[in-house]
């Protein structure tokens, strides 16, 4: 009886003893994260790569209980790239979880300030894991853009610059549908109604809101210059637009537009070719798109930079008055040494 009570006892010890390890393995604490607990897995990275970022960052105690959970729940053969937040106390069980099932957080993703996909593509390969050859490779795919309803000219219109919550590892051809989820978003029921009473589409809204972005650096002119271009357009008056002509030379740095500068033979040339061109010269931002939607009703034509390089501009109803501002500012260039 007593043998019986023994062994009994021993194998209670043993279960007890099979129990708490068992605990200590897969449920006892592991992690101590005294940061944010931001850690990146690369596609292609082995488990041992995870086990040395992790350790790297100093955020497990015991690798060796990681290890062997790790192993049991087989997440070495499903490791899922991305951005995940490690948080303090975790056990061996709710880290391989959060990582085996891929349940990442998301980043931030902001751009502004844009005027080309390359510049859009540096901007995304170095806040997302994503290549930016591959991306522009996307972006400059014809069926992509004509799928979305979109020509390749116009097709950055679509591109609305904001901060946006994408996970890390997207693919190229998801952000360019977000990007167009966004952008319908973007065009809700009010906007759409006001870029129809001034008589242009969505996407020619945005083209003329990045020509007066380029224009001006005082935000208080934006809609007086959008009113400018719309009384140009509805006279069939050339917008005659400096930005459009950078652009087209690919040049942003002309501080002063020649006579030669304005014989380029280029759609975007608005010296010479009636309308808008076919494309942004840039990324607008949204207070500049919303401007042109609620732009300035005046009588201008015209308007010309101040010969003080305030940043500002004198508006004119009539050439004369414009000539008379332009021989000021040119008069200014020449005193600055600035011919082109």
């Amino acid at each position: 009886m007593k043998k019986i009570i023994r062994i009994g006892f021993i194998l209670l010890l043993l279960a007890f003893f099979a129990g708490g390890t068992a605990y200590y393995f897969i449920y006892w604490p592991n992690t101590q994260v005294k940061d944010k607990g931001i850690i990146y897995i690369q596609k292609g990275d082995s488990f041992e790569t995870v086990l040395a970022t992790l350790q790297s960052k100093g955020y497990v105690e015991n690798v060796y209980t990681l290890r062997k959970v790790a192993d049991w729940k087989k997440y070495p053969a499903y490791i899922k790239s991305g951005r995940y937040r490690i948080q303090n106390g975790m056990s061996n069980n709710a880290l391989v979880n959060l990582l085996r099932s891929g349940n990442q957080e998301a980043v931030n993703f902001t751009f502004h300030n844009v005027r080309t996909f390359q510049q859009l593509a540096g901007l995304v390969s170095h806040q997302l894991e994503m290549d930016s050859l591959t991306f522009l490779q996307t972006v400059q795919n014809p069926e992509i853009s004509r799928e979305l309803g979109f020509s390749q000219e116009n097709f950055k219109a679509m591109f609305i610059p904001n901060t946006y919550q994408l996970y890390w590892n997207i693919t190229p051809r998801d952000f360019v549908y977000k990007m167009a989820g966004e952008y319908k978003k973007f065009w809700n029921t009010a906007r759409r109604e006001k870029a129809a009473q001034a008589g242009l589409s969505p996407e020619e809204v945005i083209i003329l809101a990045s020509i007066v972005e380029e224009e001006t650096v005082k935000p208080e002119e934006y809609p007086i210059i959008a009113g400018v271009y719309i009384n140009r357009l509805k006279k069939d008056i050339p917008l005659a637009a400096c930005p459009t002509l950078k652009y087209a030379w690919g040049d942003f740095t002309l501080q002063r537009i020649l006579t030669k500068h304005t014989e380029i033979d280029s759609p975007y040339n608005t010296y010479k070719y009636l309308g808008l061109p076919p494309g942004p010269v840039r990324l607008p931002s949204i207070p500049v798109i919303d401007a042109v939607l609620n732009y300035q009703k005046h009588d201008y034509l015209f308007f010309c930079a101040k010969s003080d390089f305030s940043g500002g501009h004198h508006f004119s109803k009539t050439l004369r008055q414009h000539n008379q501002y332009a021989r000021q500012y040119h008069e200014a260039l020449n005193r600055k040494r600035i011919y082109q």
